[in-house]
């Protein structure tokens, strides 16, 4: 069963113009292979507000971003969104097309969003701080 705070409005999230390029290319061609994710990350880039990339906030989670967060009440820890091929859980890279990859994109520092991960259990995850983001190649 699924929990009513899944129901809770969602936070406005902000994606650059780059960004938003890139990630409606991947989740498109990603459809057939993770659908459910790629469904996810096409509805929050749906939603989003889209920026100029030059005058994206510096505290907005973008692809690239080393971003502080917790999960629910668990310890905060620190992690860079990445795209697939850079993934690597071990050296704190998440992916894009992960629930909680998807659910930090957009995210200012100090919002938080309802998601849920992989097994449908609901989780609060909360954006403490938000580094300035690498560059990245897809």
């Amino acid at each position: 069963m699924r929990d009513e705070g899944l129901n809770r409005p969602k936070p406005d999230i902000v994606v650059s113009e780059d960004d938003y390029d890139r990630l409606n290319g991947l989740a498109r061609a990603a459809l057939g292979r993770t659908p459910e994710v790629a469904r996810e990350l096409l509805a929050e880039l749906d939603r989003a507000r889209v920026v100029d990339t030059a005058v994206m906030p510096p505290d907005v989670v973008r692809m690239g971003s080393l971003v502080h967060f917790s999960l629910d009440d668990s310890e905060p820890r620190w992690a860079r969104l990445v795209f697939p091929v850079q993934a690597d859980i071990a050296a704190g890279r998440i992916s894009i097309l992960t629930p909680v990859g998807t659910a930090l994109l957009g995210l200012a520092a100090g919002q938080s969003i309802m998601w849920a991960a992989r097994d449908g259990r609901p989780q609060q995850l909360n954006v403490l701080t938000v580094e300035k983001a690498e560059a990245l190649t897809a």
